[in-house]
């Protein structure tokens, strides 16, 4: 996009793939060198060399595209006309960490992608601009996720000639509108059975594969639920939540009555489906427990 208008990117600043990382995005490193543009992979982009060698190549502008390291102030200020990142939220929602899935796993009915300013504190800098996009009901965090690319090539396509021509209006964010929001551990994907079916529906599709996936234990065996269909129907016969088999389909009915139907999902590492449901529980219902 920097270079469809016209802009010269004359190194690109990435990380290393971290081992037994699951890569599902395109190789940053690999796209540059198709460019021929020089790529470096520091440990830390705020050390002293690498800032003196941003130095050396006295930028106008510095561009942030979902890069994992906060860039301090030493950095940022090496940019004459301005630093600026692409945030995966329409800030100041979501502000932080995965935005994506926190914007499902809260329920929300968009979200989309924003330009700022970068300044010290994260994603607390002046609006360039925003692309919002819609979050269907049923959609994981990887179909929003994909929807927010497009949305920021859109801001960045109507963002740069304006930016480069200095005609660009930024304008302060009201932090107090938004929240701050952490990064998110595997281990944040365990299901509370407490919860109700919309809770838990939007826990699975926000951490659905290629994320770490929605999980619980029966009987000393994982289960994972990869993905599920709100389909806004009750079960009123029982408030134990369970996994059963109905009309030859599988549904958790969870605890305030609702029934998610099962789409995809694994018990002790394999693909659980109707038929071996059977085979692995022997019944029509297993109650869940926290």
């Amino acid at each position: 996009m920097l270079q469809a208008h016209g802009v010269r990117v004359p190194v690109v600043v990435t990380h290393e793939d971290a081992p037994g990382e699951a890569i599902w995005f395109d190789s940053v490193a690999r796209t540059a060198a198709l460019h021929d543009i020089p790529v470096i992979t520091p440990p830390d982009p705020n050390a002293p060399d690498v800032v003196e060698r941003m130095r050396a190549i006295a930028p106008d502008f510095l561009f942030s595209f979902y890069y994992r390291a906060m860039l301090k102030p030493g950095l940022l200020k090496l940019a004459r006309r301005g630093a600026f990142n692409m945030h995966g939220s329409l800030l100041p929602k979501f502000r932080g960490r995965a935005p994506v899935n926190w914007a499902v796993l809260h329920g929300e009915g968009e979200t989309g992608a924003t330009l700022h300013e970068m300044v010290e504190k994260p994603d607390a800098g002046r609006l360039v601009d925003q692309q919002a996009v819609p979050i269907l009901p049923n959609d994981t965090a990887r179909e929003v996720f994909d929807k927010v690319t497009v949305a920021a090539e859109m801001v960045l396509d109507r963002s740069l000639p304006r930016l480069v021509a200095g005609t660009a209006k930024l304008t302060q964010q009201d932090l107090a509108a938004g929240s701050y929001f952490g990064g998110r551990r595997p281990e944040d994907g365990r299901i509370d059975w407490t919860r109700g079916a919309r809770e838990v529906h939007n826990l699975v599709r926000a951490v659905a594969p290629p994320y770490p996936g929605a999980f619980c234990f029966v009987g000393g065996a994982e289960l994972r639920l990869l993905r599920t269909l709100d389909l806004d129907e009750r079960d009123e016969s029982s408030r134990d939540p369970a996994l059963h088999v109905r009309d030859g389909h599988l549904y958790v009915r969870c605890a305030d009555g609702g029934l998610l139907r099962v789409l995809s999902a694994e018990f002790g590492g394999a693909v659980l489906t109707r038929d071996s449901f059977w085979t692995r529980f022997g019944a029509e219902s297993v109650v869940l427990h926290n």
